[in-house]
């Protein structure tokens, strides 16, 4: 029971910070299926993105104001040069899977990621790439240097791009 002259709102998902690795809960609704259950293949790129544009406004990083900013020259947008996913079991329809996401690399232009779908603690799925910051003429650009040291908190050093 709610208070009429009070209005709830809801929040959107969110993910949380463990250690360096950013997790992020996601659901397999019936839209990510197919006829038989199974979550199409293209879905957890949808998923993956989602994850990595949280830990980007989790850190601060904020892209929308980045790309208003690069329509005069100053700003600009992350964009995927290079994407490897490994699809190993299916996820299926109401499935619950946690996007675990670590950087592996900081370079003045790039970063690079891993990425694990799990469901249950097991790996389903898994993605390496590289982002690159471009400004919106497409052309690599250096990432604002407060974003370096934003991704240089979450930096895992450890890895070498292999999901854990």
């Amino acid at each position: 029971m709610t208070d009429a002259s009070r209005t709830v709102q809801p929040v959107p998902p969110g993910g949380v910070f463990d250690g360096t690795t950013h997790l992020y809960a996601v659901r397999a609704y019936y839209e990510d299926t197919d006829l038989s259950g199974i979550v199409y293949h293209a879905n957890y790129l949808r998923w993956f993105e989602r994850a990595r544009s949280d830990v980007l406004r989790m850190l601060g990083i904020d892209q929308r104001a980045a790309i208003e900013e690069g329509a005069t020259g100053g700003g600009g947008a992350y964009a995927v040069a290079d994407v490897q996913l490994r699809y190993i079991r299916p996820a299926r329809l109401d499935d619950t899977i946690v996007i675990h996401t670590r950087c592996s690399e900081l370079r003045a232009a790039s970063v690079r990621m891993a990425q694990e779908a799990k469901r249950d603690g097991e790996t389903i799925c898994t993605a390496r790439l590289r982002v690159g910051f471009v400004g919106l003429d497409g052309r690599p650009r250096r990432q604002p240097e407060a974003w370096r040291e934003a991704f240089k908190s979450i930096l895992d050093t450890s890895s070498d791009g292999e999901p854990a």
